[in-house]
């Protein structure tokens, strides 16, 4: 029987009839951290959005712990209900590229009313909240907007409210593309804490060094296809032309 996490079949997905996805299939356990690198425009991030269930797929399958989201058994895609969908949702967060917190919310409330709407308690919600803050560092901006925090803050406290729902599965798009490079080292060191901590992720990243590190497997996607997939070994000792060049490029 199989024990995987996330399990996705054969995803594909077009827009105003260009094809940005082909086929697409990956299987992800629990503990494991994959990262999912490629060019702009190679579909890395429109994948993770139909695995988070903000965009619809053409055709695939994709399932937590076994509970279908949807399926294209039928020859077309059927989602499961919108109560199944609510459960299912339960196992994942998502950390924008963009942040994505609520402008006029303090850093705590940010966190507090996802945490409140899932069904918690607002005590339970708040002691969430204050316990990732103060394991992010933050504990001192609480009550701060996130107007007066730096970008790399603000990813920060992205990631505490996305922990504060509990997913089994994290997934990352971009985390650190819209920091300067000096805040950039703050949230990677995030990350690799979680990575520590056997926190299941997918994170879609451009930073190489990064994937290498903290990776179980990394998957190089182009052209709406996985080009090819293995350990960070097996894909930074790869002889393949095209992946040599891509990573060629972003190291130098």
């Amino acid at each position: 029987m199989d024990n995987h996490l996330l399990e996705i079949k054969n995803i594909s997905k077009s827009f105003d009839g260009e094809e940005v996805l082909k086929d697409i299939s990956l299987t992800v356990n629990k503990g494991e951290v994959v990262s999912i690198i490629g060019p702009s425009g190679s579909g890395k991030s429109t994948a993770l959005r139909i695995a988070t269930l903000l965009e619809k797929t053409d055709g695939g399958t994709i399932s937590y712990n076994g509970r279908v989201a949807f399926t294209d058994e039928s020859g077309t895609v059927v989602y499961a209900d919108k109560k199944e969908l609510r459960e299912i949702s339960r196992c994942f967060g998502l950390v924008f590229q963009s942040f994505n917190l609520f402008p006029h919310y303090t850093v705590l409330k940010n966190i507090t009313e996802p945490v409140i709407l899932s069904g918690a308690g607002r005590e339970e919600a708040r002691t969430r909240a204050m316990d990732l803050l103060a394991k992010l560092g933050l504990a001192d901006k609480a009550e701060a907007y996130p107007g007066s925090l730096s970008g790399g803050q603000k990813q920060r406290v992205s990631i505490a409210r996305a922990l504060a729902l509990k997913p089994q599965i994290l997934f990352f798009d971009e985390p650190t593309s819209a920091l300067d490079p000096e805040l950039t080292g703050e949230v990677l060191k995030v990350i690799k804490e979680l990575a520590a901590l056997n926190m299941t992720m997918v994170i879609v990243t451009h930073e190489m060094k990064f994937a290498r590190e903290v990776s179980d497997r990394i998957l190089f996607m182009e052209n709406g296809v996985v080009h090819s997939q293995g350990t960070p070994e097996e894909l930074f000792n790869s002889n393949d032309e095209r992946l040599m060049a891509f990573m060629g490029k972003l190291e130098a």
